[in-house]
């Protein structure tokens, strides 16, 4: 991989070390926090044969590796852990030394979210190839047997809504369990979710050097909002990948 360069702020640019990098990616203290992660192809898609990984370059893989490995959490829908073969967060040398040495838990948890409980099968990695116990975000409408099988295979199940999950009482639940930095991995219809409710408090987007066209979807898909603003952070660069930071900006009390 190549260097990665800092271009933004302009005060900061320069070459950054693994250690710079780690600061610039790492959460400012530990109030709950939501940050959620995408790559994009430079015309807006989000996947490539269903997906995110054939736009993944080095850069955006270690960006997003500093996501999870800097984060209490790793939120994620259903659907898109049982699309790209999730497992829950495994011990490597990488993140073992940046916990420690971040004063941090020694595994982040994994949180998965379903309303309807049907793309996320009691037989699913993200449930069964865990470490500690996954926790799964659902309602009271989702089947009692389906719960029970998902806590019999190992999972804590939360309920946070009757018919839908409620996404604040969701991750609040997580900052009551101290899981108070949460890096979701999406997809695009709980990212637009969070977003309408408010609760993203900064964007990792990747703008990944690819054209690919086609039918694939938009990083954020919901019923729609009013625009929010947003505040650039940091811009990062290598091997031809832009890596943006945006704050989310709280809107104007009326």
């Amino acid at each position: 991989m190549s260097t990665i360069h800092q271009i933004f702020p302009v005060a900061d640019a320069g070459p950054l070390s693994t250690e710079q990098l780690e600061r610039l990616y790492a959460y400012p203290d530990d109030r709950l926090r939501l940050s959620v992660n995408f790559v994009s192809s430079a015309d807006g898609a989000v996947e490539v044969q269903g997906s995110s990984a054939g736009l993944s370059t080095p850069p955006d893989r270690a960006v997003l590796d500093l996501g999870t490995d800097l984060a209490d959490v790793v939120l994620v829908a259903a659907g898109t852990a049982t699309a790209e073969g999730f497992t829950g967060v495994k011990h490597n040398d990488r993140m073992d030394d940046r916990r420690r040495r971040f004063g941090l838990s020694e595994l982040p948890s994994t949180a998965v979210v379903t309303s309807s409980g049907k793309s996320l099968h009691p037989s699913s990695p993200v449930l069964t190839d865990t470490v500690v116990p996954t926790v799964v975000l659902t309602c009271e409408s989702v089947p009692a047997d389906l719960r029970g099988r998902w806590a019999d295979a190992g999972a804590e199940v939360v309920l946070t809504g009757d018919e839908s999950v409620d996404l604040a009482v969701a991750v609040a639940a997580l900052g009551e369990r101290g899981l108070r930095r949460i890096n979701c991995m999406g997809g695009p219809a709980l990212f637009g979710s969070l977003a309408e409710a408010g609760l993203v408090d900064e964007l990792r987007l990747t703008l990944a050097p690819f054209l690919v066209s086609g039918e694939a979807g938009r990083i954020a898909r919901g019923a729609g909002m009013d625009p929010a603003r947003l505040e650039l952070v940091s811009v990062v660069t290598g091997d031809d990948t832009l890596l943006m930071r945006y704050r989310v900006r709280e809107a104007p009390s009326s």
